[in-house]
């Protein structure tokens, strides 16, 4: 790390490469924080996460009870030690409060005057966050099960939901119009929404060589529920994951399954799984809810890195904070536990890099930063 910041400081390296080098980093030593406490509000599991993308500050939360929390993530007291505070809550004595449980909440991608939620009570709510009161309600007749807004849409202010048997949606954030779609058939679709026939492919696990598929599994991206995906910060892969506890990476433009072997990742929900993609780093990773835990791979090897231990019941949700590298995940347990990168040992001014003993580092997480990655 001495040795990055010097030659940037001399003029001799990208900035960028020290700042993939620190967020990967700091992503490899996340880690339980002792010191720090989401103030518990929710009486019942909490189902999903979502941090504003403007300051990533504000986090919201919604539970199977229909509650939805706001919280602040910011450290005000400056403590070592501190609990970040819940601002207010829809709790069950709120007249707009939903009737059954909170599957999806979002904030607006460009101001944290609105947010979204959506629910089992078959209904979508539009939110002012100063008034706490819903400016529109959109009723269905089945069940809501997750919806999403595009973090790049400039024409439109489109939100995807779906109904009955479509358990998970997410907005390309490369293109506007773009839009996947995964379902409890075991089919991931994607959408162009100016399209009168609107389906643009139908993702196939075994890349259209019918021969080696059933009649039952063809043109299938899992052979389960599809009951998440993901895709990358750049938009060029999409992840899913199935009831069938596999994992797939897709080339969000051709459709192909690029076949990386993430092993077992068991995945028994019924429902929507809210997984997390990391931003910034070489290579990036996923953060996946794996029963009273969550698995960190990484996302173009398929290694699994670690296993995330603290809850005490089944993991349904977790977000990732790209500004601070920080992780936030949901359980049944009721609790929101916060997972940060331990601090780095400090130097003495006296001891040169060189001087220091090397660590023998797994190549897969080796910085392979050329200048080619910032670019286009």
């Amino acid at each position: 790390m001495l040795g990055l910041m010097a030659a940037r400081q001399a003029g001799l390296d990208d900035p960028a490469r020290l700042r993939r080098a620190e967020r990967t980093r700091r992503v490899l030593s996340l880690e339980l924080n002792k010191d720090r406490d989401v103030e518990r509000l929710h009486g019942s599991g909490i189902n999903t996460l979502d941090i504003e993308p403007v300051e990533g500050r504000y986090m919201l939360s919604g539970g199977s009870d229909g509650v939805i929390v706001l919280y602040d993530l910011e450290n005000l007291s400056r403590k070592p030690s501190y609990t970040c505070k819940a601002l207010f809550s829809v709790g069950r004595s709120h007249p707009d409060v939903h009737k059954f449980s909170v599957e999806t909440v979002q904030w607006y991608p460009h101001d944290t005057g609105i947010f979204t939620s959506s629910s089992f009570d078959k209904t979508l709510k539009i939110w002012d966050t100063n008034t706490l009161q819903p400016a529109d309600i959109f009723h269905f007749e089945g069940t809501v099960y997750s919806h999403h807004m595009s973090p790049v849409a400039t024409k439109h202010c489109l939100i995807a939901g779906h109904r009955q048997e479509v358990l998970a949606v997410s907005w390309s954030p490369r293109h506007e119009y773009i839009l996947a779609t995964g379902s409890a058939d075991g089919r991931v679709k994607l959408w162009d929404v100016r399209r009168a026939s609107g389906c643009l492919s139908t993702l196939d696990q075994y890349n259209g060589e019918k021969s080696k598929a059933s009649s039952e599994t063809a043109n299938t991206a899992h052979n389960g529920r599809v009951n998440g995906l993901c895709y990358t910060n750049d938009g060029l892969h999409l992840l899913t994951i199935g009831t069938d506890d596999r994992m797939r990476l897709w080339n969000s433009s051709t459709g192909e399954n690029t076949l990386v072997n993430y092993g077992k990742v068991c995945n028994e929900s019924r429902k929507g799984l809210k997984f997390a993609i990391s931003c910034g780093c070489n290579p990036e990773f996923a953060f996946v809810p794996y029963g009273s835990t969550i698995a960190v791979y990484t996302v173009f090897t398929g290694e699994l890195v670690t296993m995330l231990r603290g809850h005490y019941s089944t993991v349904n949700c977790c977000v990732f904070q790209p500004h601070f590298q920080e992780l936030y995940s949901g359980s049944k347990d009721c609790n929101i536990l916060a997972w940060i990168p331990a601090p780095r040992e400090p130097v003495p001014d006296d001891i040169s890099e060189k001087s220091l003993p090397q660590q023998r580092v797994n190549p897969a997480y080796e910085d392979a930063w050329s200048s080619s990655d910032d670019e286009g």
